[in-house]
């Protein structure tokens, strides 16, 4: 079942000099979650920041912090981002070998549980797991990099996640990570997405609450 649009911007596209102020600032310009992405220079090229970062940033905001781990082993990281404050954990599919073991223990933690996949990994992989699953987090771009454009091709992929999770009865988010802007917003959220991940298209705006409010406008009127 479709829920009501989740904005959430993600920090990687925020300037890392004044953290603090950027994360108060898309707080109060009305996000939903901040979305917080992990590389570990391994699963994807880049390197980027990790629990410290989540435990500082923790005191700057209310709001529900949405931690991506693009990180190989990421059971080894589940529990250090549970203890720095996130609220929800995902891991991708393709980087764990007991993929139900993973999202439980993060659900034994207290956190909500989310899946990732990689715009070539076909969402029939996870169909197994959705007993345990709070959030499936398609990517419309090959990870590691902010700033790419939207893969057309994986709109299909998200409506087809939609009718898996609604024959399942499976009440996870569907968020949608990767090039999405006002150009591609409604494309996304007529698929079926119900959070919506945007780094530069918030970040890169000169006023970070007019940005969220033309993306859930969007969002809203498309759904």
């Amino acid at each position: 079942m479709k829920k009501q649009i989740v904005i959430a911007p993600s920090i990687l596209s925020a300037d890392f000099a004044d953290l603090g102020n950027e994360v108060r600032a898309i707080d109060e310009g009305g996000c939903d979650w901040i979305h917080f992405d992990v590389m570990d220079g391994s699963f994807v090229p880049p390197i980027t920041i990790g629990d410290n970062v989540c435990k500082a940033i923790r005191s700057h905001t209310d709001k529900p912090i949405d931690v991506h781990l693009m990180v190989n082993h990421p059971d080894t990281q589940v529990e250090a981002f549970a203890n720095a404050g996130a609220d929800i954990i995902t891991v991708h599919q393709e980087a764990c070998v007991h993929l139900e073991r993973t999202l439980q223990y993060i659900r034994s933690l207290g956190k909500k549980a989310g899946v990732s996949l990689n715009p070539a990994t076909p969402v029939s992989t996870i169909r197994h797991v959705l007993h345990c699953t709070d959030l499936v987090l398609l990517m419309s771009v090959n990870p590691g990099y902010g700033g790419q454009k939207y893969i057309h091709a994986v709109t299909d992929k998200i409506r087809e996640c939609r009718a898996m999770l609604d024959e399942a009865g499976c009440d996870a988010w569907l968020e949608v990570d990767g090039g999405v802007n006002v150009e591609t917003i409604e494309e996304v959220a007529a698929a079926g997405a119900d959070a919506i991940v945007a780094g530069s298209a918030v970040y890169n705006k000169p006023d970070y609450a007019a940005a969220i409010a033309e993306l859930r406008a969007l969002a809203s009127k498309a759904g």
